[in-house]
């Protein structure tokens, strides 16, 4: 018997690979990184990801090298487990579990509770499980951040806000502010491996190293500053000759122990500065950044490479776009910058520079951001916006077409338009059909204007370029929207409340549109053989959906629509509505009364971002629910994650959970399963906070509201999978 596909959410890239500090081997070949669910091992050489260790059910919450064995690496994690590898080979050698119910063990609690820091022994038995129960706490009120403890010479020191602990002596204290106003709060610590010494740094940029801790009345300490900013992270090497120092300056400062007047510098890193791990002999330093990057040091004299995570900077403001070339996902990448991240090697395939402005990291600086980019359809021609706003003056603005150079296979600036509309842009589209010499892309601003742009006649001493060809308005109104049908042959542009479309062959106005109240947030065109219909969204939370060729509005439903988009080999639509902090997946046709597929809180949150990608081999599936699958994938950005839909072959009829993580790691669901079914919910990662929770096993058994037999966890999820099943959305529809 032939068991049929599923539906469901994968987590297909952009893992947090600067989650925690990464572990170096031995030899300096390899780095370990903690990753979503897995660890990854890097070549430091090629950068490469060699291996990937998965075998853990929840965030991977550090990783070490095994002292007696360096070919071996222990990852801990928030499933209670502790797991053995032999991460050259990907092998897992053993599994060591904590059983819930012993007395003293681990605690994985909520982010507002504190953690104990617990001694635990692994005994050597021959079986691959083993359960440990030999436990014994250490310390009590433990912050979830690592940062706050750090092992040396017969200490053990930890710190909360303003004060810092020795487990052989006592408590030492500051002042909350220093005599300049700046915070003292206490940011890292590291000691020093052979010497009574401790290094602190601090929010106003200032390193302390502590000393005479055995002296509870004669203990001394000596300031250093350099950063202007927090300090972030501090290590010592391995010998202690050296005291190593980051923060947001993208500074790595090297000092020298006991003569620290003398200070070496490796700047322009890139990002903050994170983590900093130092291989076993001090020749290989590895920092952590803030923009998901881990770089790769000679000595604190040279980089010697880079290994890039998918960047995930403080907002995605421009579409997701695939490149038809690349195939890679394109989206906003460091600050200024566009990145081009492939998704199936789940890696940076390169960075282009639209602003080709240094960044500065300094809070309150007014810098050019890019806002927005498209691509054409053959993948020729990329327009980008990019904009610098300003608290005292109006916007700079800068429209910038690139053209795709072969021999470099990345693309060049062709043309830029400084101020190409007196106000913001609020749109911009190519024409999907257009190529070469015909090229055409459209602008819509809030200047009330819309303009399109179209390729000059190549000069005798250089290309082609760009100029407006175009520019149009309609009673005064701002547009906000604007869109091609598959064919270019009509574009419509919605001004506030009015959709309009247009010939781009004689850019005659054709009609306008009327719809219900509220201003036009989204505008699609459907394709194929629905290819008559016009679709969008407004501000009133109506999906309207209008006949081209009756030039009359088709129907319309009541939903707060956060993204609508077309997949552009097939007539099927997507539309992501927002309800009760969660997002809900409906695909249907324009012609049809009835979702095709609809899957309710497909994830928490709003997601704004998605993209139809083709298949590079289309499947072949008679499934009514899964054929929209068969030739394009549906990739949607939450803010922790890059998600797709795929269709699976169950390997068991057993239902698989929602993984939580901050990022990548594959995330399984079955159709019609909901977060709000799941053990938990996602959990943020940041440099100072970690949520732990505590796991229990799928099939304990769950009391329910009745006086019936106790249900399993499987069958009480099923239960409320069935009864909050909702296939109403367009009720309105079959009324009509």
């Amino acid at each position: 018997m032939v068991e049929q596909a599923e539906i469901r959410v994968v987590h297909q890239g952009g893992s947090n690979i600067t989650f925690r500090e990464p572990a170096i081997s031995s030899d300096s070949r390899f780095l370990l990184c903690a990753s979503g669910h897995n660890v990854k091992v890097f070549s430091t050489v090629t950068e490469e990801c060699v291996q990937e260790l998965r075998g853990h059910t929840d965030l991977v919450t550090g990783v070490l090298i095994r002292p007696s064995n360096h070919l071996q690496a222990y990852s801990c994690s928030a499933d209670g487990t502790v797991r053995l590898w032999d991460f050259t080979d990907g092998i897992l050698i053993k599994v060591k579990t904590f059983p819930p119910s012993s007395e003293g063990s681990i605690r994985l609690i909520k982010p507002s509770d504190s953690l104990q820091l617990l001694a635990v022994h692994l005994p050597q038995t021959a079986g691959q499980l083993v359960e440990t129960s030999d436990l014994s706490a250490v310390l009590s009120d433990v912050s979830p951040n690592p940062a706050t403890v750090a092992f040396g010479r017969a200490l053990m020191i930890f710190y909360d806000k303003l004060s810092i602990f020795c487990c052989c002596a006592s408590r030492f204290s500051l002042k909350e502010n220093s005599c300049s106003g700046r915070s003292n709060t206490f940011t890292c610590v590291a000691c020093h491996p052979t010497d009574d010494c401790v290094a602190t740094g601090h929010e106003d940029g200032k390193i302390r190293l502590w000393r005479n801790f055995d002296q509870k009345r004669e203990y001394t300490y000596r300031t250093l500053h350099w950063h202007h900013g927090a300090v972030r992270a501090l290590r010592f090497t391995p010998e202690g000759s050296n005291l190593l120092s980051g923060g947001v300056e993208s500074v790595l400062v090297q000092w020298q122990y006991q003569q620290e007047s003398q200070q070496d510098f490796l700047p322009r890193l890139g990002a903050a500065i994170t983590h900093i791990a130092v291989s076993p002999d001090g020749a290989l330093f590895c920092t952590s950044h803030s923009d998901n990057k881990i770089t790769v040091i000679q000595s604190c004299v040279k980089v010697s490479s880079i290994i890039q995570g998918l960047v995930k900077g403080e907002a995605v403001q421009t579409d997701l776009m695939v490149d038809p070339r690349s195939k890679a996902l394109v989206l906003n990448g460091k600050p200024g910058h566009l990145q081009f991240y492939s998704l199936h090697r789940d890696r940076l395939l390169f960075n282009l520079d639209v602003v080709q402005q240094e960044f500065i990291h300094q809070e309150g600086l007014d810098q050019f951001q890019v806002v927005m980019a498209t691509l054409d359809g053959a993948g020729a021609w990329l327009a980008t916006v990019e904009e610098r706003k300003q608290e005292t003056a109006e916007a700079e603005l800068n429209l910038k077409l690139w053209a795709f150079d072969e021999p470099s296979q990345s693309f060049v600036l062709n043309t830029t338009v400084s101020t190409p509309h007196e106000a913001r842009i609020t749109a911009v589209t190519f024409d999907p059909a257009a190529r070469g010499q015909t090229s055409l892309l459209v602008s819509c601003g809030q200047d009330g204007l819309f303009k399109a742009w179209g390729l000059t006649v190549p000069s005798p001493d250089g290309g082609p370029s760009w100029s407006c060809d175009f520019v149009s308005a309609y009673h005064g109104l701002a547009p906000q929207r604007c869109c091609f049908s598959a064919d270019g042959s009509l574009l419509a542009v919605g001004f506030q409340e009015v959709v309009t479309v247009w010939s781009p062959a004689s850019w005659e106005l054709l009609l306008t549109l009327s719809q219900p109240p509220g201003n036009i947030r989204d505008l699609c065109f459907s394709r194929l053989s629905c290819s008559k219909f016009l679709l969008g969204t407004t501000s009133c939370n109506q999906l309207c959906c209008w006949n081209l060729l009756t030039c009359s509005l088709e129907w319309s439903t009541s939903m707060e629509v956060s993204l609508l988009l077309a997949d552009p080999l097939s007539d099927n639509m997507a539309a992501f509505c927002h309800q009760d902090g969660n997002t809900d997946l409906f695909v249907f046709k324009p012609s049809e009364p009835r979702p095709l597929f609809s899957q309710k809180a497909v994830c928490s949150g709003r997601v704004s971002r998605a993209v139809f990608a083709p298949r590079e081999v289309a499947l072949e599936s008679c499934e009514e629910s899964s054929r929209w699958l068969n030739r394009s994938q549906l990739y949607f950005l939450t803010p922790l994650m890059v998600n797709k839909w795929a269709k699976y072959r169950p390997i068991s009829s057993k239902l698989t959970l929602w993984e939580r993580g901050p990022t990548l790691t594959e995330k399984k669901t079955s159709a019609g399963e909901t977060p709000s079914d799941m053990e938990e919910e996602e959990e943020e990662d940041s440099d100072e906070e970690m949520e732990t929770r505590a796991t229990r096993s799928e099939e304990a058994p769950l009391e329910t509201d009745s006086a019936g037999p106790v249900l399993s966890r499987a069958q009480v999820r099923e239960l409320r999978r069935v009864r909050k099943l909702d296939h109403s959305w367009f009720s309105s529809l079959l009324d009509s």
